[in-house]
């Protein structure tokens, strides 16, 4: 299972920042607020001083009413997402802290020889002797067949090539000599490690807007919160 942890400190801390900024006061919470969750990602723009939020339609507007949060679906938003929701820019700056990290796990492991056919249609292949993880995390949760043999995930601080072609649920994962344990976090990008700036490598590999990658992910993956 791939899952998305939304961290309650880099959300008020961002939401804090965007408001700040200036602007009229309307933050766009649009696609389950880029698949961060709704209405937590409400309550914590509204509490830091944000006017409204906008979303997507009149049944979101009904569900925050009915918790006292004041929406709209027709204003157009202009607090800045980048701020709000920690995501880095194109170059891979960041302001602040990510508010998402997406975390696969370790499945399994095993040794490759030089030459061995990774994933299916081998269309990487080993260029020496080393080992390989299965990780959770495919194309069916948001991570994207591009990046297949481009992009990385990091293990224990550090990062490994992902190998082979991307699988509805899980990849593969190049970790050399590294001793790596099942059930270790693989992180995607986000956190406070190497792959804090990830999303802006899926973004530069994929052609896709960060904004979209992470609402992706974050409406196909299983969410819970973190400190």
């Amino acid at each position: 299972m791939l899952r998305s942890l939304i961290s309650r400190s880099a959300l008020a801390t961002g939401a804090a920042a965007a408001v700040a900024a200036g602007g009229a006061g309307v933050a766009d919470l649009r696609r389950d607020a880029w698949g961060h969750g709704l209405v937590d990602v409400a309550r914590a723009v509204l509490s830091a001083g944000a006017r409204r939020v906008r979303v997507d339609g009149e049944a979101e507007l009904s569900l925050l009413r009915a918790e006292g949060l004041d929406a709209t679906c027709t204003e157009d938003p202009d607090l800045d997402p980048h701020l709000l929701y920690g995501l880095p820019d194109a170059d891979g700056s960041l302001d602040g802290a990510p508010v998402m990290r997406v975390v696969g796990r370790v499945l399994s492991t095993k040794d490759i020889a030089a030459g061995g056919g990774v994933s299916y249609g081998y269309i990487h292949r080993a260029p020496e002797d080393s080992r390989l993880a299965l990780v959770t995390g495919g194309y069916a949760q948001g991570v994207v067949r591009a990046l297949g043999s481009r992009a990385s995930v990091e293990i224990d601080g550090v990062v490994h090539p992902i190998v082979g072609r991307i699988a509805m649920d899980v990849c593969v994962v190049d970790i050399g000599t590294a001793d790596v344990a099942l059930g270790a976090e693989a992180t995607y990008f986000g956190g406070r490690g190497p792959m804090r700036t990830g999303a802006s490598e899926w973004a530069r590999i994929t052609g896709m807007g960060v904004e979209e990658l992470v609402a992706v992910v974050g409406q196909r993956t299983e969410r819970s919160w973190e400190a």
